[in-house]
């Protein structure tokens, strides 16, 4: 397994020194995906790559996207370097970056599973998102038939690159904030194993968030019908999964 960092940054100048000095130690390829940020915020992340030229990659993105465009972006880029496995985390410094270990020890006995983080949240955690996920969680099961998938929400995942690029040469996958559920399902239909890590979550630094209640609730909502339709055509495959 060779494994990479993902990490998408839309106007996280504040957060992603404090996230990148976290993960220093690790020693692990960074590429961080400027998902068209301020020009303040792309300085930093520009400054950043500069000063750390043994494990950070800059790729710039010319315009705004979304969280699934700069992702995949990555891990095309990731791929195209040779690298194995993507682990996936938020550029807000939400994340226990000091789980990494289990992830990649989790994708090492699991290469072609999916090694999901199932948060513990703390206090810092909004209301909104932790009773919203609930909801997400439902037609998550529902969509795969199955309670594999202990939480869908969560952007601290480590990804297998082959799973992902056989998943994008057919199939369009979702480019804004509902990325995290749609490539999950998509992939578990694919036939991809599911490993959940417990990890903590957190909203320490600059508590800014891109998650638009109304626009994004209703697109998250859009991709759960578009996904519930593609499961009533997969209910023999979905089931068959689930005997012994």
């Amino acid at each position: 397994m060779k494994p990479c960092i993902v990490i998408p940054v839309y106007n996280h100048e504040a957060a992603i020194p404090h996230v990148l000095a976290r993960l220093k130690s690790f020693a692990i390829p960074t590429f961080l995906i400027n998902d068209g940020s301020s020009m303040l915020c792309s300085r930093i992340l520009a400054d950043c790559a500069e000063r750390e030229p043994d494990w950070l990659i800059l790729i710039n993105r010319p315009e705004n996207g979304g969280k699934g465009a700069a992702v995949l972006d990555g891990f095309k880029a990731a791929q195209a370097l040779g690298f194995s496995h993507a682990i996936q985390i938020d550029a807000d410094g939400q994340h226990g970056v000091n789980d990494i270990p289990a992830f990649l020890e989790a994708g090492k006995h699991h290469p072609e599973a999916l090694i999901l983080g199932q948060p513990l949240f703390d206090k810092t955690a909004p209301k909104s998102r932790v009773y919203g996920r609930i909801i997400a969680n439902l037609w998550v099961w529902i969509n795969t038939l199955s309670l594999a998938i202990a939480d869908s929400m969560c952007g601290f995942r480590l990804y297998p690159l082959a799973a992902v690029e056989k998943l994008s040469a057919g199939t369009a996958i979702a480019r804004g904030m509902d990325f995290d559920i749609d490539i999950l399902v998509r992939l578990y239909w694919q036939g991809a194993d599911v490993v959940n890590i417990p990890t903590g979550v957190n909203y320490p630094y600059d508590g800014v968030s891109h998650f638009k209640l109304w626009r994004d609730n209703l697109m998250i909502s859009k991709t759960h019908a578009k996904l519930f339709f593609g499961m009533l055509m997969r209910i023999p495959q979905l089931l068959s999964r689930q005997r012994p």
